[in-house]
């Protein structure tokens, strides 16, 4: 476990946690300066494919993530039994493509038999502590923002910091708060305003989800604004010359058909495509309440109340702390680790049947 004044990280209750961070002073440095008119979207797609890539190298997936002009949210699940499965060699390999190595551990690796016991006995101690960080959120996190600033910075050939602070994360304790969550992202850009749709909702996982599946089912061609901004994504990654760097895929579904796959989202593709495509419908006519019929059996299943569906995705960052789910959950949370009362109590008390 990890903890800092904003972050809070028990994979003993849960490996599912929504981090967020916002660019300093809440200015737009990955959008456009309108003071000067120039555009910094390309800075966009440096975080999309730094997240990829440390997802790829930790044992982290991403479930899913949306970059906007002056911050970001990324829902993450930590995947400890991975990173322990791991061999040493394998645990080095990994850690040695993003930073310096270990003199000893160097040798370790090419001539094992020249080291004493007192010397393995050290290599394989810090194996283990690189073991530890390729499964830790403040790491990964750390590997995504600290490159970020200095990305921008040398692009601008200033100093200072390019970030609020730390980021911030909130921990979710079942399957309610992880899907609330994950649809709470995804529909940032519509949420604020900013798209009309899914299909052009740019650096977010709901928007590479969907062409995804349309590539799969040779359809993509059938969906013109996914397919052009897609495709302008893609150029813009070879721009970047990032197009050659290994990348993660998303964290599948429940019901997918990866073989090679142990742990999945606990909902299936289907239902939440069309549960975040019909909210979005709704928040975009700006029908306060109006659920549709056929989305209220998905919302149901996970125990939640649809009246308060909306509300609830419109406003979750805002409406909990340090921890999100059924009231039960999050008090047992508190009093186990020690915390101040945990915000959002009341509100979940609303979301979930049963309480009101």
């Amino acid at each position: 476990m990890t903890t800092s004044g904003e972050t809070q990280v028990c994979l003993d209750e849960t490996p599912f946690y929504h981090c967020y961070v916002r660019c300093v002073r809440r200015a737009y440095l990955c959008g456009e300066d309108f003071s000067t008119g120039e555009s910094y979207d390309h800075r966009k797609q440096w975080i999309v494919s730094r997240l990829k890539f440390l997802s790829y190298i930790y044992a982290i997936d991403i479930c899913a993530y949306a970059v906007m002009s002056n911050h970001y949210h990324v829902v993450l699940h930590v995947d400890k039994s991975r990173a322990q499965s791991w061999s040493r060699t394998e645990v080095v390999e990994r850690w040695m493509q993003l930073y310096k190595g270990d003199m000893l551990v160097s040798r370790w690796l090419k001539a094992p038999a020249t080291l004493d016991e007192a010397q393995r006995d050290a290599v394989y101690l810090k194996i283990e502590t690189w073991r530890e960080r390729l499964f830790d959120i403040g790491w990964f996190m750390r590997g995504v923002n600290e490159t970020i600033a200095r990305m921008a910075n040398a692009e601008e050939n200033c100093k200072g910091r390019f970030w609020e602070g730390r980021y911030k994360s909130q921990a979710l304790l079942d399957e309610a708060a992880l899907l609330s969550c994950m649809a709470y992202v995804d529909l940032n850009p519509v949420r604020a305003g900013m798209e009309e749709s899914l299909d052009t909702s740019d650096f977010t996982s709901i928007q590479q989800r969907l062409a995804e599946l349309a590539r799969k089912k040779r359809q993509l061609k059938k969906h013109p604004e996914l397919a052009e901004r897609t495709e302008k994504q893609v150029r813009l990654k070879a721009d970047l010359k990032l197009d050659n760097q290994p990348e993660a895929p998303l964290m599948v579904f429940d019901g997918s058909s990866h073989t090679d796959v142990h742990v999945a989202l606990p909902f299936t593709e289907q239902d939440y495509l069309r549960l975040v495509d019909e909210t979005g419908r709704v928040l975009r006519a700006d029908k306060r309440g109006a659920i549709p019929d056929a989305i209220k059996p998905i919302i149901e299943r996970f125990g939640i109340d649809p009246k308060n569906w909306l509300e609830h995705v419109q406003n979750f960052s805002r409406r909990y702390g340090r921890c999100a789910g059924h009231v039960v959950r999050m008090r047992a949370y508190v009093e186990r680790y020690g915390l101040r009362a945990a915000k959002g109590v009341g509100v979940s008390s609303f979301l979930y049947k049963g309480f009101n």
